[in-house]
């Protein structure tokens, strides 16, 4: 015989209140208190003595040592997995909002809540689970409104985007309607006043009105033989606010605070419903909508109309027959949760499309709810309920952030999802706490833990299929640009090596990589050495840019070489021109000459002479083809109080650390020598510099330069 429901449920009161008594939760709220709160609202919503009794279970669960064993051995196996599942979820979700400020995976709070959207169905083996954590979370609220205590924002913003739109997918409107209200209520107080106060004014002229108005449509429709049910729609605050919100309306914009729906046997109907409606209230054309020749994408069919009474007030009109209301009242889970059940459906509910696949198991699901009298039933519904996750699995880091991965996936697969280097460097898993290998497939609701190493990458064998390690597509494209990163970084290097051997050779040490790349065409100096590294861009286009064409010398280039050598003169470089009067002088940029290095001019074509160190490469290559050019210079002495300085290059090498460029830095400003000018690339661990310092004599040099040498991962010390 079975049990009544007052005897079940009393049973599963006295069991659990020696555990209770006494008891509070989080929230101040006695648990007893909340748990006979919590199956007054199950009442409510039609639930099975099971759900109820369940209420009272639950909370005894964490004062068990074995709480699936002693429930079973008590009140049956059937009741035992439904307590502990709730548990489980109740200890998911307490994870959840602990981590929602540091959760490091979502940076939009939208998307992590709809993960913990899925997360709630994917764990929910039973559904009844959902409906429990459901009323909980109303009675919650309800609770925090009695005693006029503040809700913790964590609590009110998981209640508004986590519950309530669950209960709109569920189908249980009135739980949706209440969560939403009393959540909006705590996170945004002072819109809710303003909304309901403009609500409250009014009030009763408004229902009298919306009362005459019903029994009017009603009769008239009766008049032209359509049965109808006309019934008012009630307009809940949070559900203005939104509208307001997505429209950009004022409260005396929205259509529907005064609103009704007409339920007709068929379709037909529907349609001269709305004509009769428009034949005699001045319809408003830009807010109708006809969901029923246009179904919503979840299915929703209706007509929705907004007409105006005798004094111009707005009404909103939705017309639908009574299987469209069933279906719109029961709701619709996102496409999100479903594969395709093909024609037989689920569980024998026949399906002719993927859209009635999807509406044949939400009614299931819902129906199985409220079958108490099968266990079968329910753990053949239970099998099904998991197979709408057949595609996606939910896991959990450490901190409880929830990571969507695709079925199948691995704990690599897991760490390239949380961060691309987190992949990059993993090496080992644990899941739950013990070692797994890393390719193999987690299971949902697995916590999930990755070992890494300091520096690594990838290895090859991730991207062989047969071997099972990756299953997401993004994480192989994520392996696979490691790996042309590699390459990259070989070109790159292997270019700059031959770009900066041609320099060298031409004397041309001083030009800025950057430069000569963008006056070769190309957007950086990366980018001109992973070309040349690739052998795609000929080193003879470099040269050719290098080595512009020499001015033809004209007869009177030659006139100050045959003036008087009476008197050397001296330019501001410091520089004396041996038997020439006033020239122009200029040190030559590619060698950078300083005292008291040896020193020669070249007279160049409408730019004086330019001075070269008689060892520079440059001077040497212009001695070879244009040696009647070059003339006698040598240093001149300072005058008293004139400081002239010098600009000289050094070139350093070394292995790049943090603090690399102002320990050398430190060096030259201890040997008080100004730096003017550095540059600095790093290439696979090395680190290029070239500081340009200001020098009066360039002797000194040699001593800096040993000080330079003697710091710490450097390997080459030289003077351009």
């Amino acid at each position: 015989m079975t049990e009544g429901v007052d005897d079940v449920l009393n049973r599963a009161r006295a069991f659990a209140e020696p555990f209770l008594a006494g008891e509070s939760l989080d929230t101040g709220e006695n648990i007893l208190d909340h748990a006979d709160a919590v199956v007054a609202i199950l009442n409510t919503m039609n639930s099975g003595n099971d759900v109820q009794a369940a209420s009272y279970l639950v909370y005894a669960c964490p004062h068990l040592s074995r709480p699936q064993e002693v429930i079973a051995k008590t009140f049956g196996n059937e009741f035992a997995l439904l307590a502990v599942e709730t548990t489980k979820l109740i200890e998911v979700q307490r994870m959840s909002r602990a981590a929602t400020s540091a959760a490091q995976l979502q940076n939009d709070p939208r998307s992590q809540t709809e993960n913990v959207r899925k997360m709630l169905l994917a764990f929910s083996k039973d559904l009844r689970v959902i409906m429990l954590r459901l009323a909980s979370r109303l009675q919650t609220l309800r609770y925090f409104a009695s005693v006029k205590k503040e809700v913790p924002a964590v609590l009110a913003k998981e209640s508004l985007q986590v519950f309530a739109p669950l209960a709109n997918r569920l189908g249980i409107w009135e739980i949706k309607w209440e969560l939403e209200d009393l959540s909006f209520r705590y996170l945004e107080p002072d819109t809710y006043k303003k909304i309901a106060k403009l609500l409250h004014e009014k009030r009763v002229e408004r229902e009298l009105n919306m009362q005459h108005l019903r029994e009017q449509v009603q009769t008239e429709l009766a008049a032209q033989n359509i049965r109808a049910v006309v019934q008012g729609r009630p307009k809940h605050i949070y559900s203005i606010v939104k509208k307001m919100r997505g429209k950009s309306l004022d409260f005396s914009q929205v259509f529907d605070i005064r609103a009704m729906r007409v339920i007709v046997p068929n379709v037909a109907d529907c349609y001269e419903a709305l004509s009769w409606v428009h034949s005699h209230y001045a319809p408003i054309v830009s807010e109708f909508d006809d969901y029923i020749a246009k179904p919503k994408t979840n299915g929703y069919q209706s007509l929705h109309t907004v007409v105006r009474d005798d004094q111009g007030r707005p009404i909103e009109i939705q017309i639908r027959t009574q299987a469209m209301h069933d279906h719109a009242e029961h709701g619709v889970a996102a496409h999100w949760a479903y594969k395709e059940a093909g024609a037989k459906g689920y569980v024998g509910v026949s399906a002719n499309s993927d859209y009635d696949a999807k509406i044949a198991v939400l009614r299931q699901l819902l129906a199985w709810e409220r079958e108490m009298s099968s266990e079968a039933t329910h753990a053949g519904q239970a099998a099904e309920d998991a197979a709408l996750f057949d595609d996606r699995i939910y896991v959990l880091t450490p901190n409880a952030a929830i990571v969507e991965l695709p079925k199948g996936a691995t704990p690599i697969d897991f760490a390239y999802t949380v961060h691309t280097n987190l992949g990059h460097r993993c090496r080992g898993a644990k899941a739950d706490g013990v070692m797994i290998p890393l390719n193999t497939p987690l299971q949902n609701g697995q916590t999930v833990e990755v070992s890494t190493v300091k520096e690594g990458g990838p290895s090859r064998d991730w991207l062989n299929t047969e071997l099972g390690y990756l299953v997401s597509h993004r994480a192989r494209a994520k392996v696979r640009a490691w790996f042309n990163a590699l390459i990259t970084d070989e070109s790159i290097a292997k270019g700059r090596e031959a770009v900066e051997k041609i320099l060298q050779r031409e004397g041309k040490t001083a030009i800025k990589l950057e430069d000569l790349a963008s006056e070769l065409g190309f957007k950086s100096a990366e980018a001109l050495f992973e070309i040349v590294g690739k052998d795609e861009y000929s080193l003879r286009n470099i040269e050719v840019f290098l080595r512009p064409p020499e001015p033809v010398m004209q007869p009177d280039d030659f006139v100050l070489l045959k003036k008087s050598r009476a008197v050397p003169a001296k330019s501001q470089s410091g520089v004396l021109v041996v038997g020439v009067d006033s020239l122009l002088t200029q040190l030559s940029k590619c060698c950078r000459p300083a005292p008291p290095d040896a020193i020669s001019g070249f007279v160049t074509r409408g730019k004086g002479v330019s001075i070269h160190r008689d060892d520079c490469r440059t001077f040497q290559s212009l001695l070879a083809k244009h040696g009647e050019r070059v003339i006698e210079v040598r240093w001149g002495v300072q005058k008293v109080g004139q400081n002239l300085v010098y600009p000289v290059e050094v070139s350093v090498a070394a292995s790049d650390r943090q603090g690399l460029l102002r320990d050398i830095s430190e060096v030259f400003a201890k040997e008080k020598m100004n730096v003017v000018g550095v540059q600095t690339q790093s290439v696979k661990g090395t680190a290029w510099m070239t500081f340009t310092v200001e020098v009066a004599d360039a002797s000194l040099l040699k001593k800096v330069m040993q000080s330079v040498k003697s710091v710490a991962g450097v390997s080459l010390v030289k003077r351009n």
